[in-house]
């Protein structure tokens, strides 16, 4: 069994969701693994993975908004706020999705269905610098 890892940044421009789909497509590929796994790991813990829909946006803000709805950035008993009113929040809402995606690999491509894309999704407001870490497993 064979294994190959890298790791790559995405800057964010603040809150929402941003494709890396390509990129992690990319390192598989480099890997010449043709059957296994990608797992897909985000360093961080105010944002997240998630696998999407990639066809429709409007998807992806209709999530964004809900999440917004769901751990609003005004509760006014949050104690974790060093870092302003996104914190806790931010730091929730990665709680509820994942840090981490695994992705079967057939015939050296991850399979994916036809409208889904893997997404790194910041719960922050200001611009930040991710690091992402990308395992490939397999033969």
């Amino acid at each position: 069994m064979a294994a190959h890892t890298e790791q790559f940044s995405v800057r964010s421009h603040g809150k929402g969701t941003i494709e890396i789909t390509r990129e992690t497509a990319a390192i598989v590929a480099r890997s010449g693994i043709r059957s296994g796994t990608v797992t897909i790991f985000v360093r961080h813990t105010s944002a997240s993975l998630v696998i999407m829909e990639n066809a429709d946006p409007s998807a992806r803000r209709d999530l964004e908004r809900f999440f917004d709805h769901l751990v609003p950035e005004d509760t006014p008993w949050f104690i974790h706020t060093q870092e302003g009113p996104d914190d806790m929040p931010s730091h929730i809402r990665m709680a509820l999705t994942r840090s981490s995606e695994v992705i079967p690999i057939i015939s050296g491509r991850m399979t994916l269905g036809t409208w889904q894309g893997i997404f790194l999704f910041e719960h922050r407001r200001a611009p930040h610098h991710r690091e992402i870490a990308v395992s490939v497993v397999g033969d």
